[in-house]
């Protein structure tokens, strides 16, 4: 069987789709599944052994672009897709597997997708809670699966490969292999300062785990690194040495594999928790107005701290620098604890 999957446009929804990928694999051993997304995925897609191909989605977020679609969906056609997949929500994803009349077309309702969509299945949000879920559904027959408690358990949660030698050459490359193991912060978050505990915070708990033998690397996009320098210029000057600012210093590629490389990771609600929870890495999540209850760290070794319940819609908090109050109270005393249950001290 021929697949073809529509992929999501966001890291970490992207990082969640693999469990429907490698559910398909276990359904189908033989099946050859295609994923269709942004061109920078490729270095996720490149990295989940379920994946055949990543076919790059040459069109921008929100563009229509008829047309195009059409024009991608009949170079499809030679393909011989027997099934799409078609994760996002809107109207237009679901235009190219449509134009590439693959027989078999499945996906959620969403924008009205009546048409585009043959194997159309209508959402009950109650019935699955978790993103994950939803992905996973899809890869049933809809007869079968009326909501999360029908799902084969456990669910096969998203795993990135990555080899031993590349995780040293890398580390190498960006000059981290001094001897101490290191622990990876995510301090930054795609919609705002809500969504971040605070500079000041990260750079208290930096300032322990350098003084207990540890090196810290901080990962993220260019307008990161402010936030990197802040964590930097906070530390006491003989730990600066320890602590690298690698924020729009890295490819994703190259990210992936640093992460892979921590003894642990400490992440707000981002695409990089999503990652450092695929590696299977030590991970402690930190959360605000955002909700663990849909988009969770898939993992057994993450730890989620969240002060607050409910989900609030606010990029910018009412605290100085548009923090948010309750990430605010999550002290760096009980990240430490939390971190101090997934991993040991250096030479303990």
């Amino acid at each position: 069987m021929k697949i073809l999957v529509i992929g999501p446009s966001w890291v970490g929804d992207m990082m969640m789709s693999q469990s429907l990928y490698r559910t398909l694999k276990a359904e189908h051993p033989d099946a050859v599944i295609d994923v269709m997304a942004p061109a920078w995925c490729r270095p996720l897609l490149s990295r989940m052994p379920e994946v055949n191909e990543a076919l790059a989605m040459p069109l921008g977020h929100g563009a229509l672009e008829i047309a195009e679609r059409r024009r991608l969906g009949k170079m499809l056609k030679a393909n011989g897709y027997d099934r799409a997949f078609v994760l996002p929500n809107s109207f237009k994803s679901a235009l190219v597997p449509f134009f590439a009349a693959i027989p078999r077309r499945t996906g959620w309702r969403g924008e009205m997708r009546y048409g585009l969509l043959n194997d159309l299945r209508r959402l009950d949000k109650t019935a699955f809670p978790l993103m994950v879920q939803r992905y996973v559904a899809l890869g049933y027959d809809k007869t079968r699966i009326h909501r999360a408690d029908d799902l084969p358990q456990p669910l096969l949660w998203p795993r990135l490969a990555v080899q031993e030698t590349e995780k040293q050459a890398t580390a190498s490359a960006f000059g981290l292999a001094s001897g101490r193991p290191m622990v990876g912060f995510c301090p930054g978050a795609e919609f705002g300062p809500a969504k971040r505990w605070p500079h000041y915070h990260y750079a208290t708990l930096a300032q322990r785990l350098i003084d207990q033998g540890y090196q810290v690397v901080l990962f993220g996009s260019a307008k990161d690194n402010e936030t990197g320098q802040q964590i930097l210029a906070a530390l006491a000057e003989d730990a600066r040495q320890h602590c690298r600012n690698l924020a729009g210093e890295t490819q994703l590629e190259q990210a992936v594999i640093l992460l892979a490389a921590c003894d642990a990771v400490v992440s707000n609600d981002s695409g990089l928790m999503h990652i450092a929870a695929a590696l299977d890495r030590p991970l402690v999540a930190l959360y605000g107005p955002s909700s663990p209850d849909f988009t969770p760290p898939l993992s057994s070794k993450a730890r989620v701290i969240r002060l607050i319940t409910g989900y609030h819609k606010i990029r910018k908090g009412d605290a100085d620098e548009g923090y948010h109050q309750s990430l605010i109270d999550i002290t760096p005393e009980r990240v430490m604890t939390e971190l101090a249950t997934l991993c040991p001290r250096p030479g303990v």
